[in-house]
């Protein structure tokens, strides 16, 4: 397995085959609740634009994409209207006596694992490879869980992500996460 990053045009329609086999909307509730799911879907444009100027981490096994974790910068916040509410949340959310819209933060775009792949670690390989990455632009890192996808939820809590706040958009519960990555610098 390779952990590296989104390159060109074949890695981010990969990313967008994987994503489409995974929304919420394409699963069973059983597969959802097993399986965990992601919500928002992306088009090709949006994932160039937020591929630029820090690459998505993608694995790869051979040919096969395994899974992607999408990197999404402050500044794309109105790049997509149903992220807004994120955004406004996390900004909101207070760390060590701070605002996150004081901080330097990236949100975590939306993170998955093909399911041929689940269970080998590659949570935490991409994760790893996208906060050292990050590290020295950026001092955390945040993003949004939907409160009835537990798989996400234990994964990144299992990562260090610690819950900032909840908050309900559209009928749905959210739950922002977020943790430092500090630890992340210097790092080879």
């Amino acid at each position: 397995m390779i952990i590296t990053q989104a390159k060109g045009n074949q890695d981010l329609i990969d990313i967008l085959r994987i994503q489409k086999q995974n929304l919420k909307s394409a699963l069973t509730a059983e597969e959802a609740r097993a399986e965990g799911f992601i919500t928002v879907p992306h088009n090709l444009e949006i994932l160039k634009e937020m591929n630029d100027p820090f690459p998505h981490t993608i694995a790869r096994e051979g040919e096969n994409l395994a899974g992607y974790a999408l990197v999404m910068l402050k500044s794309m916040r109105n790049s997509m209207p149903i992220l807004v509410p994120m955004f406004q949340e996390i900004d909101m959310c207070m760390v060590e006596g701070k605002a996150l819209a004081d901080i330097d933060y990236f949100a975590m775009g939306q993170v998955c694992i093909a399911k041929g792949y689940r269970g080998q670690g590659l949570f935490q390989k991409m994760y790893d490879d996208l906060c050292t990455r990050m590290s020295e632009s950026c001092d955390y890192i945040a993003t949004e869980i939907a409160a009835d996808n537990f798989r996400s939820q234990k994964a990144h809590a299992n990562y260090g992500f610690a819950t900032l706040n909840s908050y309900t958009a559209d009928g749905v519960e959210w739950l922002v996460v977020g943790r430092e990555i500090e630890s992340f610098r210097n790092r080879s």
